[in-house]
């Protein structure tokens, strides 16, 4: 809470070198306001975005960085009391210091990632930093506003109007915290990236909160204030600059800390950071922000196992939801009756990497230049609603999606995204959902299952084992149980009558996977059914 103005009177030899002309003080410190609102927005949201991308669960995040930033701002108010007195030489060095931490705070937290593994806590400090900071602005600013205008009225002989001050930074403070929240998705985000965007962001957040002080309150600073505050902007103002000289050095340390010193190609597309990583000569793996979408040692086990059991039956036109890297549409090109196989991604990018870098068209067998293949672009979920009524529906649909547990994938995993599916089904169509590891998170696994039957399919579990040892490469997250990762998968078909769970007659020669193996795998994932009653997720309510 802000506390009420208050009209203070001036020592002589300031008043008497304050502007008097109603609005000239005013007016510079709404647009400080509206500057510093913006700046402050941007430390919010760039802390909320690259928490999601590095961490996961951006509604966790989003709730963390909220939630203890406005926390935080209510002790900064609290603590701006005791600054009243000097509020201008306390006004810029408040802005100073939020401009280190707020421009700095990309680069902290993408270096606890990559070298220490974990950037929860540095999530929460800066945070509760970047908070303190940001609420200490309006009390300090007001002090300054209502003591030049309170002598302003005084000479004036009119009578001072605290509220109007206040409602006056108020909508300058929310219209600025518009303007930021806009141009950090479409300006600051593509055009400048995380890193760079914070730091020019704390920057602009410097120049303009020093400037006002030491232009228009320079009459309140003695000359050990003045010093102090040039002193510690320009070193604000060199740090960040070094920074953003070094931010590429820098990204480059850090890309290297994560994925090791094999890194073959890193793009940032306009989604997500692409990265492919492998030694030369050895088969590559594939990474989305961070996390290991596909494993090229043992990728295999987990793509038979998530198509042929559906091919089981007819195969002419075929439907995949997500993979992008073509790993899928490989599987399903083996069989020559395939005629038509449509690939929904949500990043045109992925598909870019996966039809043109050397080690990965190798990996998917140049998949995306079969003529049988299409590439529609865009979330799956609208696409498929999008694409109703259906004129010739898919005997097959494919949805190698993320994980369920990543809050971003909960709607691909509704039963409203079911029930779309479902209307782009022939009667005798098949439709595979990998659902997550049944080890490891048997609740979500079955809450998979559950909203199946919800959105009218009939199902059958099963799953596949990885190599005992080392990264998994099942998307987005690994899942290890007594050392061998686990992927679990569910075949559904509409109607009341399971599909058969076996492998079809024509089926190629595969690497891993036989009907023994499917069968065993359903054995051991119905004995991780630990309850039952487990309701479907939906869009209002999701249950991952």
């Amino acid at each position: 809470m802000i506390d009420p103005p208050v009209t203070m009177t001036l020592p002589p030899k300031w008043a008497a070198r304050l502007p008097e002309r109603p609005g000239a003080v005013r007016y510079p410190v709404l647009v400080v306001v509206f500057v510093c609102a913006a700046c402050g927005l941007v430390y919010e949201l760039e802390l909320v975005a690259l928490a999601s991308y590095l961490i996961g669960d951006s509604v966790t995040q989003a709730s963390v960085v909220l939630s203890v930033m406005v926390f935080a701002m209510g002790v900064g108010s609290l603590l701006a009391k005791r600054l009243r007195c000097r509020a201008a030489v306390g006004f810029g060095l408040v802005e100073g210091g939020l401009a280190l931490v707020g421009g700095c705070s990309a680069m902290v937290l993408y270096a606890a990632f990559a070298w220490l593994g974990d950037s929860q806590y540095v999530l929460v400090a800066f945070s509760l930093a970047i908070g303190v900071l940001i609420g200490a602005e309006i009390p300090l600013l007001m002090s300054l506003i209502q003591r030049a205008e309170a002598r302003g009225a005084v000479h004036r002989r009119e009578q001072h109007d605290p509220a109007g001050t206040v409602a006056d930074l108020f909508a300058a403070d929310y219209v600025g915290a518009l303007v930021g929240g806009l141009a950090f998705p479409f300006l600051l985000l593509p055009w400048l990236g995380q890193l760079t965007g914070a730091l020019v962001t704390g920057a602009v957040n410097a120049v303009a909160g020093g400037g006002l002080v030491l232009w228009l309150f320079r009459p309140e600073l003695t000359s050990r204030s003045r010093l102090l505050l040039v002193g510690a902007n320009l070193s604000v103002l060199a740090v960040l600059a070094t920074a953003t000289v070094l931010v590429d050095d820098f990204e480059q340390a850090a890309r290297r800390a994560v994925y090791g010193d094999s890194i073959r190609v890193a793009v940032h597309t306009e989604l997500q950071e692409v990265v492919v990583t492998g030694e030369r000569g050895g088969p590559p793996d594939l990474f989305l922000d961070g996390r290991l979408r596909v494993d090229g040692q043992d990728e295999y086990r987990y793509h038979e196992a998530l198509v042929h059991p559906a091919m089981n039956g007819p195969h002419a036109r075929v439907l995949i939801l997500g993979g992008g890297d073509g790993l899928a549409a490989r599987e399903v090109l083996r069989y020559p009756d395939v005629r038509e196989v449509t690939v929904v991604e949500l990043d045109p990018g992925v598909v870019r990497l996966a039809s043109t870098a050397p080690d990965l068209t190798a990996l998917n067998a140049d998949a995306f230049r079969d003529p049988r293949v299409t590439v529609a672009y865009g979330d799956a979920f609208s696409w498929l609603r999008g694409s109703r009524p259906v004129q010739e529906r898919y005997d097959v649909v494919i949805s190698d999606l993320p994980d369920p547990g990543i809050t971003p994938s909960a709607k691909l995993y509704s039963e409203e995204f079911y029930g779309l599916a479902a209307g782009s089904l022939a009667a005798d169509g098949r439709l595979v959902v990998h659902a997550g590891s049944a080890d490891a998170r048997p609740r979500t696994y079955w809450t998979v299952d559950a909203t199946l039957r919800a959105a009218g399919f009939a199902t059958r579990p099963y799953g596949a084992a990885g190599r005992a040892s080392g990264l998994t490469a099942g998307p987005d997250r690994a899942a290890r149980s007594w050392g061998t990762a686990k992927w679990g998968f569910l075949l559904a078909a509409p109607g009341p009558r399971p599909p058969a769970l076996a492998l079809p007659t024509d089926v190629p020669r595969l690497r891993s996977l036989t009907s023994g193996s499917l069968l065993a795998a359903e054995d051991h994932i119905e004995r991780t059914r630990t309850e039952d009653g487990l309701r479907s997720s939906t869009l209002v309510h999701p249950r991952y």
